[in-house]
């Protein structure tokens, strides 16, 4: 049964939404708004004779490929994924692209039109939730580093994996001591 191009495009029509259709690439490409975004592109593509849907914001968060933070971004889009329904974010490592997809087969049933709008609507609320945040992260500035404040830290993060409890001892010891007055933590 699947679902063709030609079906989509009339419930983008009865909800009288402007859309490009690209037959070649069994595509529709769409723009929508967002209470936090301005226009992204959303595109709906079938594969597999119509029995394979896709619908998906295309390069979402430009710069990210070599961004000090791109794994910390990745990984907060990871627990974002965890804990939503449908959506799933995409990277591609050689391009630097980040997506957020939605896609399920068909098979030899269909897509109704209710079915396809709880995708897009779903699409549309996350992407729009979720991304200006992290564009704004992926243009800012990463603090400057502390080689010495670094290095300490990375010195605590080993004592903690190989020695579990050994920092608590050693800052119960340090406030013990501190407050007999025998050393003063007060850096400022």
């Amino acid at each position: 049964m699947a679902i063709a191009l030609s079906q989509i495009a009339q419930y983008l029509q009865r909800h009288q939404l402007n859309y490009r259709l690209n037959a070649t690439h069994h595509q529709i490409i769409t723009g929508v708004n967002g209470d936090h975004l301005e226009r992204f592109i959303v595109v709906i593509e079938l594969d597999e004779g119509g029995e394979f849907f896709k619908l998906y914001a295309p390069n979402l968060l430009p710069g990210i490929k070599t961004h000090p933070f791109r794994d910390a971004i990745l990984q907060t889009l990871l627990c974002i994924s965890w804990q939503t329904k449908m959506l799933q974010w995409e990277y591609d490592p050689n391009e630097g692209e980040v997506r957020a997809m939605i896609e399920f087969p068909i098979e030899d049933s269909t897509l109704t039109e209710r079915q396809f709008f709880r995708c897009l609507g779903a699409l549309v609320e996350i992407v729009d939730n979720t991304v200006p945040r992290l564009r704004q992260l992926v243009q800012e500035e990463p603090p400057p580093q502390d080689t010495d404040l670094a290095m300490g830290e990375r010195l605590l993060l080993t004592i903690q994996e190989e020695a579990p409890g050994l920092l608590d001892l050693i800052a119960q010891a340090l406030e013990a001591r501190r407050q007999r007055g025998q050393i003063n933590l007060d850096l400022d």
